[in-house]
């Protein structure tokens, strides 16, 4: 298993999530590749993105098809301005490269919100440390081990 990949594996463990690291051959480092390669909906994937909210990273857990509304997240972290993270400022908050960054795992503990649209599935996708692996995960449990808000941050 790649290293990214054990990281992920044990900082769920260390949240109490039981989760497999699936591992694909072709990429998985976009929603609609992810959902093509595991043969489930886009809107069950998690997209994990990095914003700068005056200049503080937090992150989105987003589902697949949704794109995030940067002004009601301003709102809801009560920012200024809210902008995305470049892929360098991504890999330094999360520790991971885009297109792996997982919902979990990182270097130090970054505010989360979660995609309210997530909480419609049985079980959501989200990447596990690199552009080719993932897991399952209900998201709910994902949610509450991440001590995400979860909010309405989709744009309308």
């Amino acid at each position: 298993m790649h290293p990214a990949s054990q990281k992920v594996l044990e900082a769920a463990r260390q949240l109490g999530l039981q989760i497999d690291i699936r591992q694909f051959d072709q990429s998985t480092r976009t929603a609609q590749e992810a959902a093509d390669a595991i043969g489930v909906s886009l809107g069950q994937i998690v997209k994990s993105l990095v914003f700068l909210a005056d200049d503080q990273p937090i992150l989105v857990l987003a589902s697949g098809p949704n794109r995030t509304d940067t002004a009601k997240l301003a709102r809801q972290v009560g920012a200024r301005e809210v902008r995305r993270a470049s892929a360098e400022q991504v890999q330094a908050a999360t520790g991971f490269v885009i297109g792996g960054v997982p919902p979990l795992g990182h270097p130090r503990p970054l505010p989360i919100y979660f995609d309210r649209d997530l909480l419609q599935y049985d079980m959501v996708w989200a990447a596990a440390g690199t552009p080719n692996t993932v897991f399952a995960v209900e998201p709910r449990r994902l949610a509450q081990a991440s001590g995400a808000v979860i909010a309405d941050l989709k744009e309308d």
